[in-house]
This record gives structure tokens, C-alpha cells and sequence, in this order.
């Protein structure tokens, strides 16, 4: 079993912006642009607010709400109209697709989708960032993997609902992956009846990942057994001692600032499966 930390949606190199933190606490990933994609950023849904008119607002008109969006991971069934066979799905291509391939990715594994988020306040209208509030990276939704299919026709056929999906519009070449979602988790000590994916619609002090005393929303602070050692594999991309240290009962990490999914294998790091289940019990509430 093992677990990705998968880095995704808006952040300063992608989209220009963070992702926001309503003033009621809600939350929502913004989808990265994509001018190879089919979905417009006007046509996706967030409760009564249009997406797109949000995204113009929190760039300042760089990313306009007529542009097109990479709607991947996409975990919201509400997001857009749907066929009714849909599943939550996300995709993977090219070098980062052969980093989860070289890990060895199995049904069962489960993703945790992070990315940068900053709090909103009213303006007007609409909103504006928060002047007091500090950008921080927070995980904002999960899939574990029913599926794993390679994007071709075959895939086509067997997920055809699955056609809107950025990795089916364009050619992104043999190492071009689908995952998609189970129906159900299945994973240690879970909540009763919790789905296979979805978001945590509301930020919880538990989903964020940044350490609390932080400039940088690349420093993590993490449950003590984290720390690698004695043997056990570090997460990916995260091999160097000098990222780690231990700090008042915690773990303090410096995330590299490349990378899509860092992985970790549970098998070595038996505490960790409890926590994401304790992790989904408090952030739920």
C-alpha cells in the first residue's frame, strides 16, 4: 500500500495565484490552464459562484473566464453536468507518470491532492486576497485507485463517460495514464460509507500541511514517524538527511520545489495509514 502526496492545481507557476479559502471556510482547488482542453473556465460550477468569473478576479484578468481549464484531478461531481456512469478520475503523463510507474502504483494506493491556498476576503462583489493571511500548501481531496489504464482507444471503450477528460483531448504518447477512483474506500480503520475520492469541502487545521510557524508553504511539519531512517525508504524526491529534522515532537520537512507526486511506501511506515483515516474523521466533522 502505498501513499502519493500529488501536488495539484493553481500555484505561482501555474495560473499565476493561489487556490482560495472562503471567509465561511470553504474551499476549492483551482484547475490549472489548459489551451488544449475543452472546458472553459465559465462553465465550471462551485456551489452558486461560476468558477470563471473567480479566476479572472484572483489574477487580476491574466487567466480570463473564456480560457480553458485542466480539470484533472477531477473529484466534484457537481462541477460540471455528467454522464451518470462518471467516477472520480485523474490523469498522468510523461516523466511524472514514469515516476509513478517506477514506484510500482497498484489498486488500492491512495492519492492526497495538495496545493497552495490562501485565505479570501469580501470585495465588493466579489473577493480579494487576504492581505494578513500567508499562502499555504493543504490537501484539498483524495482518490484511491480503483483502476489504471493506459489512454488509448481500449480505454476509450471501457470509460467512455471519461471522453471530456484533459489526457483523452490531446496526444500525450504511450506513458499517458488514467486512475480511476473506487466506489468505496477500502483502507484501514476508515469513516463508514466514506467514497472512494472526493474534496474536503471546508479547510480543516488537519488538511494543512505547511508548518504553522512557516514563512514558506514548502515547510511541512508532519507526525514524528515520517522521519525516514533505519532503513526505511524516505518519501520520493525527498531522499536528503538535510530536508528532515525533528522539531518539538514533530517532523519538519523542505519540500523540493519540483515535482508532481512524492511517494510513500506504507508497508514501511505502518503508523501512516491510521493517520490519513484519523486525518478524514476530523477534517469530515
Amino acid at each position: 500500500m502505498k501513499l502519493i502526496f500529488s501536488r495539484k492545481g493553481f500555484d505561482s507557476a501555474s495560473g499565476g495565484a493561489p487556490s482560495p479559502i472562503f471567509p465561511d471556510g470553504g474551499m476549492l482547488s483551482l484547475p490549472i490552464p489548459d489551451r488544449h482542453s475543452n472546458i472553459q473556465y465559465s462553465e465550471i460550477s462551485y456551489g452558486t459562484v461560476n468558477v470563471g468569473r473567480l479566476v479572472e478576479e484572483l489574477t487580476q484578468k491574466s487567466v480570463p473566464e473564456s480560457y480553458y481549464a485542466h480539470l484533472d484531478p477531477d473529484l466534484r461531481r457537481d462541477s460540471l453536468p455528467r454522464d451518470p456512469r462518471w467516477r472520480p478520475i485523474f490523469g498522468q503523463a510523461g516523466a511524472a507518470q514514469g515516476h509513478l510507474r517506477n514506484q510500482g502504483l497498484a489498486a488500492g494506493d491512495m492519492f492526497l491532492f495538495f496545493g497552495l491556498f490562501r485565505r479570501v476576503i469580501p470585495s465588493g462583489t466579489g473577493y480579494q486576497w487576504d492581505p494578513e493571511a500567508l499562502p499555504r500548501h493543504v490537501i484539498w481531496g483524495w482518490l484511491q485507485i480503483g483502476d489504471i489504464m493506459q489512454v488509448d482507444s481500449a480505454a476509450l471503450e471501457k470509460v467512455p463517460w471519461a471522453e471530456y477528460h484533459p489526457h483523452f483531448r490531446r496526444a500525450f504518447g504511450k506513458n499517458n495514464f488514467l486512475y480511476v477512483s473506487r466506489r468505496f474506500l477500502e483502507w484501514p480503520n476508515p469513516p463508514h460509507g466514506m467514497p472512494g475520492a472526493g474534496v474536503f469541502a471546508n479547510f480543516n487545521p488537519a488538511l494543512q500541511l505547511t508548518s504553522p510557524d512557516a514563512r514558506r508553504p514548502s515547510t511541512w511539519r508532519l507526525p514524528p514517524f515520517f522521519m525516514p531512517g533505519s532503513g526505511r525508504r524516505p518519501l520520493s524526491y525527498h531522499h536528503s538527511s538535510s530536508r528532515w529534522r525533528r522539531v518539538n515532537g514533530s517532523v519538519e520537512l523542505d519540500v523540493v520545489s519540483r515535482g508532481q507526486e512524492f511517494v510513500l511506501d506504507c508497508g514501511e511506515y505502518t503508523e501512516v495509514p491510521l493517520w490519513v483515516s484519523q486525518m478524514f474523521r476530523v477534517a469530515r466533522k
